[in-house]
């Protein structure tokens, strides 16, 4: 019986949904697929050859941990197979899950810990699930396992699960029941029945349904169970303000709340003088988890903050500088930590078991508690430009430890992107401007803190090549990560901005919290450099951090010319080979933003699909009653499939594997659509080869529905071909024209940025084209832009 396997595999996919309530979008939900889709085709595998049940369970067992594996670690054996050093690189990916567990707030971003999380546990429930629905028999059981699904994300978010999250859920938990009837009732056709009842599927499928329609009911009207109480408007309870042991997620939870907490009231610290108030510094970045604190289990030992205050490296003391007595009133603030402005003289009421660490300049106690109000003699005076320019060009420096300057797991993409930025920069004041102006709105970057992008490796990189929409996380993780990878001593701060003056105190609230870059400088210590640019003006930009030279940007001009086919300069698009290097070229097929899958995953899913395939044609050709299983494995496996294409589209990982044979035949349809994504990514970045990238995938389309245009022949020659011989209508005629217009400013009137009417006339274009010129399957799987080159 295949059937069973695979709804119990959809069932699996549709109870996980309630992990929405506590984990920002949906990209953690292809890592559950893929996870469920190895669970279950080990699982099909095994029982075709009569595995004995106990070792299908072993066996599906460790191919979730060779998952884990592949996906989550740089040291397997073969890339897939658990050795010493991957166990051990995956032990330290589960203790940052444990701590995100224990310090989150819902919704947290889908990092690596979480999606780790979500494979082990998803994982885990896929192999119990088969197990009781499959080889015990009792698919009724599984109720219980997928009961503690959603019992789970219930007692952890405070607001209400997503109501569709409960019913998918119990339609495909009836689903399951209805197939096992059948399947029952298949076997047991010939035994009487008593009068009056059917022995047909309406039985579990009613006793679902009727359950369903209580249990919605009760939750919407009686129920106290659960943390909100009700399913339908329900409100939680908003915990205090603080960054704990795992900052990121605390500053994402404080930004993403419905109400807008006070903090603090700083008092003496006027518009002028207004600055960061620092609470913590990360020393150390991670590809797993993006940056964190040197040691997460035990903090500095520090001094105590009764004491005269050692000055920070770099920094010799105020000198004939004045200081300010910032006095800071704590009003909904838990912490560990205190928060600083500028650089601290002197501590005044603080308890006396905190420490202050000059070294990371944190003032923090070993529990969390909300602090009386307190005064910080601070120097809240900038350094300028001349001061910071005198240190010239300097990289590591004995005034701090060697960790400020790690740059262990930096991608080899992001490291040439910081030395594209920085190269031609004499000193490190202008390497650091120069990094910090590649954020610039000018450069297509994006203030919004509605993105499910981490700030672990995979995130940062989509953050820095592709969708470059983010908030203060990724602006400041992706800055640090450019500076260590220039050689620059740097490190992330989080704390909140200095919000908004209010009669005689400034007030600070947790829409105010906020992660930032501090950089040393030898002669100033560390200083702020701040890339994010808040929708609230509060960003602080002082002198020496604006640069009035032109923004660095690692793209070239393209050199025009005189024919019909795109520029062969470096900076056309590449059509050689679908797998060249470079952040724009790494868009798998199943992402329009170019944050695609690695090569291995695509041939998982090949083999996949292809097992799935010939698992609906055997099942549809066999047994006693061939039409209704005909009826039931194809409903199965096309949405299977679309759980297949899901998991491709948002699972992105680089894993070097060989390609397989399996996969040789639809690599010709793969290579076309990746470079079909890098042309269109480049076309929307709007950069100096947009123009270029748009008559290349133009002319690919043309040569893939059989219009081969010529060297010899001039762009409007062969556009007008084009619009002849596929058809177009006026609103494609239109289109191609500005297509063509932009072509022509970009080749022959030496114009370096595209207008911003090529984008939405191109994709209007290739719209048009298609409705009127459609593909044939043979055509999308055997493209003639990619076999027959001209």
């Amino acid at each position: 019986m295949t059937v069973t396997p695979v709804v119990a595999a959809i069932t699996t996919l549709c109870a996980s949904l309630a992990l929405s309530g506590v984990i920002d979008g949906l990209r953690w939900w292809g890592y559950a697929g893929v996870a469920v889709t190895v669970v279950t085709a080990t699982g099909l595998g095994l029982r075709a050859i009569r595995t004995p049940v106990f070792l299908v369970g072993l066996a599906q067992l460790f191919a979730l941990l060779c998952l884990l594996v592949s996906l989550f670690t740089d040291n397997g054996i073969l890339g897939l197979l658990p050795g010493p050093a991957a166990l051990a690189e995956l032990g330290g990916v589960l203790e940052n899950s444990i701590e995100v567990v224990r310090t989150g707030v819902p919704p947290v971003p889908a990092g690596q810990a979480v999606l780790c999380l979500v494979v082990i546990a998803i994982g885990l429930v896929a192999v119990l699930v088969d197990t009781l629905a499959v080889s015990a028999g009792t698919p009724a059981a599984c109720g219980l396992v997928l009961l503690c699904v959603y019992a789970v994300p219930a007692s952890l978010a405070d607001e209400m699960l997503p109501w569709w999250a409960f019913v998918l859920g119990a339609l495909s938990f009836a689903a399951l029941l209805a197939v096992d009837g059948t399947h029952r009732h298949q076997m047991w056709r010939n035994r009487p029945t008593v009068q009056g009842t059917n022995g047909g599927l309406g039985g579990p499928a009613a006793l679902v349904s009727g359950a369903v329609a209580v249990a919605l009911f009760a939750g919407a009207t009686v129920t106290v169970i659960g943390t909100v109480g009700q399913l339908p408007g329900g409100s939680g309870g908003n915990g205090q303000g603080g960054f704990g042991l795992n900052p990121f997620t605390s500053l994402r939870g404080m930004l993403d709340q419905d109400v807008n907490m006070e903090l603090f009231r700083v008092r003496n610290m006027d518009d002028d003088d207004a600055r960061y108030l620092r609470a913590m510094t990360l020393s150390v970045y991670d590809t797993n988890g993006g940056w964190k604190l040197e040691n997460e289990r035990e903090l500095p030992s520090g001094d105590p903050v009764d004491e005269p205050l050692k000055f920070p490296p770099g920094y010799e003391g105020p000198q004939s500088r004045d200081t300010t007595a910032v006095t800071i009133e704590p009003i909904n603030f838990e912490d560990h930590w205190a928060v600083l402005p500028g650089v601290p003289v002197q501590l005044r009421g603080l308890p006396d078991d905190m420490r202050y660490d000059v070294t990371s300049g944190m003032v923090y106690g070993e529990d969390s508690r909300k602090l009386a109000t307190y005064t910080v003699n601070a120097d809240l005076n900038a350094p300028t430009t001349e001061e910071l320019s005198a240190d010239g060009n300097f990289g590591q420096t004995a005034q701090i430890p060697d960790i400020y300057t790690g740059s262990e797991g930096i991608s080899e993409d992001v490291t040439k992107l910081a030395q594209t930025l920085t190269g031609d920069k004499n000193t490190t004041l202008e390497k650091v401007r120069a990094i910090k102006d590649y954020f610039l709105p000018t450069n297509g970057f994006k203030y919004d803190t509605q993105t499910a992008v981490g700030s672990d490796e995979s995130g940062l990189e989509d953050f820095l090549f592709d969708s470059k929409s983010g908030f203060c996380e990724q602006y400041a993780s992706a800055m640090g990560i450019l500076l260590r990878a220039a050689g620059i001593p740097s490190r992330l701060a989080m704390g909140y901005t200095a919000g908004y003056q209010s009669g005689d105190y400034r007030t600070i609230t947790t829409q105010n919290a906020h992660a930032w870059v501090e950089v040393f400088f030898p002669s100033s210590g560390w200083i702020t450099f701040d890339p994010t640019p808040l929708s609230d003006g509060t960003t602080w930009n002082p002198p020496y951090a604006s640069d009035t030279g032109p923004i660095s940007s690692p793209s070239d001009d393209p050199e025009p010319t005189q024919s019909s086919a795109p520029p062969t300069t470096a900076s056309a698009p590449s059509t050689t080979a679908a797998g060249d290097g470079g952040p724009d070229n790494q868009a798998g097929p199943g992402n329009a933003d170019g944050s695609g899958p690695a090569p291995w995953l695509w041939v998982l899913i090949g083999l996949a699909v292809a097992s799935a395939v010939g698992l609906t044609v055997a099942g549809a050709t066999s047994g006693n009653r061939p039409r209704r299983r005909g009826m039931l494995l194809p409903l199965a496996m096309g949405a299977w499939g679309l759980v297949l294409v899901f998991a491709a589209a948002v699972v992105s990982w680089w894993l070097a594997v060989l390609a397989v044979v399996l996969l040789a035949a639809g690599a010709p349809g793969l290579i076309r659509e990746r470079r079909r994504l890098s042309h269109r990514h480049e076309i929307h970045g709007g950069g100096p080869t947009a123009a270029t990238s748009a008559w290349s995938e133009l002319l690919a389309e043309s040569r893939d529905r059989g219009i081969e245009v010529g060297s010899t022949e001039t762009v409007r020659a062969a556009a007008r071909r084009m619009a002849r011989e596929h058809s177009l209508d006026d609103g494609g005629k239109r289109a191609l024209r500005t297509v063509v217009s932009e072509v022509e400013r970009s080749w022959y009137g030496g114009a370096d940025q595209p207008t911003t009417t090529l984008a939405p006339a191109f994709d209007e274009l290739i719209h048009d084209l298609r409705q009127n010129s459609p593909l044939g399957w043979r055509a999308r799987l055997l493209p003639r832009s990619v076999l027959r080159r001209p």
